[in-house]
């Protein structure tokens, strides 16, 4: 991809300036259009990256050939809309002239073309005067008709229920229905008030799913519905959550640009950076509009840099190159264009101060941090020194989609790993972690339990400063000597880094026991200590654990020192309890109990509290 020569006075993290976003988005709209097909309504892309013996020409998703045509020609109009380029247009105009005259699937309930609906509403709704206005009576009004199926037709209960508040937006807005087109709206933005947990979080449905869905789709679409519909309480309301989103947000970016490598759909790569500017779009950011286009440039930069984009032009199914492990079965060879969503900032004229501000440094950059984000119940761990976030997870899962949720920990240079899996608890040969019960999260730790099939329990905790991590867990009601092996990171040499993974091959990893466990050993590139269960009703575990890029940094055990006491307790005369103590350098120092009761006769319960 040829881009214009960076800019280092405006840019000095990136050199990246609007020309580089423009030319990004110039080169993806040429590349695609030699797939469209004669008529233009159906965007058929290669995916021959992996081959199968079902499709030896390339993949497809589980929603088939047709469909994953309809989505090329979905989300590639929404970068042609966002990018406002009216020659690219004229050629969309025709293909939807065509796929609404019989070409183009009918929306139906949890259909994928319910998801495609909104892409085209949108970018209708985005460039009206440009293309829907300059439509043909009759074109115009088979789409409205195509596009309202989507206003009855049953999403799935996710971020999908603002899929025909999107399209509802658009009809309503140029009279379609009107009373049809206000219900939908209506219905969807009311179903998704069950999932706002607060402080800008949302999750992705039912249960604790948090990730980037919260981004680019659970903010998105009410905000931008808002903003267009010129509504001020709406936009206060839901411009009020992103702002609140934002300030956590931000802090989810490496200073090589790299967003975590956490949860689904993260073939959609740059996509991340649309709340970004969404927030400048809206005047709805506490970020300064240099960290903005700094964390938004950073990231499509990183991408960019390394190989998102094949030989043709073309968006691969990976993250940096072609890679299945990060893909679902939804995944089809133009599901990466929902990428376009990041081009959101051409939405602001080129001397908007998001634009024309000198770049400024991201939170990975300003210093260390150890974040604690109440309503996912993680804590973020930033270091200055190499730029590395890392995220310890005790709060999100979405068994559906594991290992990208239910691990302990990700961060913007790791992948997740199978067999033996990375940052994870094998009890007794299970690794499963699934029914996540959050503990809160509180000044530089956050703690969460769940139930094994076995009926086991484990109750962990994570204390993080500058890179050390306390990783400490409690087993109970295991049989006695029962195997437990803890996992850390995955050293970038072994498969952290790579196609998939994050790292430039400079980080390394570690894991040191100190109580319950012993040696540190890898297990198949994953780094592990063991230990067994003793004859109580709990054994405490606990390691030391370290990501980083420094290149000579100083022992864990010079950076903390951690004390694991088995104390009697008045409270818990019929079980066990540890202390956990912490200690810095600096002299600060945490102290924490864990309890485990083995009364038979009622429930038994585990905690861990801060003392």
């Amino acid at each position: 991809m040829h881009l214009p020569p960076p800019d280092p006075a405006r840019s000095p993290r990136t050199g990246y300036s609007r020309a580089h976003w423009e030319a990004a988005a110039d080169a993806l709209l040429a590349a695609v259009e030699p797939y469209a097909t004669e008529d233009r309504a159906l965007y058929h892309f290669p995916g021959d990256h992996f081959p199968s013996d079902r499709f030896p020409a390339g993949r497809e998703s589980w929603s088939g050939r047709l469909s994953d045509g309809l989505e090329g020609y979905a989300r590639t109009l929404l970068l042609a809309a966002l990018r406002r380029d009216e020659t690219a247009l004229e050629r969309y105009a025709d293909g939807l002239a065509a796929g609404v005259s019989g070409v183009w699937p009918r929306i139906g309930d949890r259909g994928q073309p319910l998801v495609e609906a909104a892409s085209i509403a949108l970018a209708l709704r985005l460039t009206r005067p440009l293309l829907w206005d300059r439509l043909d009576d009759g074109v115009r009004q088979r789409a409205a008709d195509w596009l309202g199926d989507a206003l009855t037709a049953e999403p799935w209960p996710c971020n999908w229920e603002l899929f025909p508040v999107t399209v509802g937006g658009f009809l309503e807005s140029v009279g379609h229905e009107p009373e049809a087109s206000r219900k939908a709206i209506d219905r969807g933005l009311e179903r998704i008030e069950q999932w706002y947990v607060g402080d800008g979080w949302y999750t992705d449905g039912p249960g604790r799913a948090f990730d980037y869905y919260n981004g680019w789709a659970m903010h998105l679409y009410p905000v931008l519905h808002a903003w267009l519909a010129d509504d001020p309480d709406l936009l206060a309301r839901y411009g009020g959550r992103l702002n609140a989103h934002l300030a956590d947000y931000a802090r989810l970016f490496g200073a090589d640009g790299a967003p975590l490598h956490q949860g689904r759909s993260l073939t959609y790569r740059f996509a991340t950076t649309a709340p970004l500017w969404l927030g400048a779009l809206t005047g709805h950011t506490p970020l300064p509009p240099g960290e903005t286009r700094r964390l938004a440039s950073g990231a499509l930069k990183y991408f960019l840099e390394r190989d998102a984009v094949d030989e043709r032009g073309l968006l691969t199914l990976g993250w940096h190159g072609p890679d299945e492990s990060v893909l679902q079965g939804y995944s089809g060879p133009a599901s990466p264009y929902w990428a376009s969503k990041g081009f959101l900032g051409l939405l602001l004229p080129p001397e908007h101060e998001v634009w024309t501000a000198r770049e400024e440094p991201g939170p990975a950059e300003r210093g260390d941090a150890v974040t604690a984000l109440a309503a996912p119940n993680w804590l973020l761990q930033s270091t200055s020194s190499d730029g590395l976030v890392r995220l310890h997870n005790h709060g999100s899962e979405d068994v559906r989609y594991d290992p990208y949720y239910t691990r302990f920990a990700y961060s913007t240079v790791t992948r997740p790993v199978g067999s033996p899996p990375d940052n994870a608890v094998v009890v007794g040969g299970d690794a499963h972690r699934e029914g996540i019960v959050p503990l809160g999260v509180g000044d530089g730790w956050a703690a969460s339990r769940y139930v094994l099939g076995s009926g086991a329990e484990v109750t962990s905790l994570v204390v993080a400063d500058g890179a050390v991590e306390v990783r400490a867990h409690l087993v109970a009601g295991a049989e006695p000597g029962t195997e437990v092996r803890v996992t850390g990171w995955v050293p970038v040499e072994d498969g952290g880094g790579g196609e998939g993974g994050g790292g430039d091959g400079c980080e390394r990893a570690e894991l040191v026991p100190v109580h319950g466990l012993t040696g540190t050993f890898p297990l198949s590139g994953v780094t592990g200590v063991t230990g067994v269960t003793g004859d109580g009703p709990a054994t405490l575990f606990v390691a030391l654990a370290r990501l980083t890029a420094e290149p000579d940094p100083r022992p864990l055990r010079e950076l903390v020192s951690v004390e694991v006491q088995r104390v009697a307790d008045a409270d818990n005369a019929h079980g066990t309890s540890y202390d956990l103590r912490v200690r810095r350098p600096a002299g600060s120092e945490s102290c924490f109990r864990f309890t485990a009761s083995d009364e038979r006769s009622a429930a038994s319960s585990w905690s861990v509290k801060p003392r």
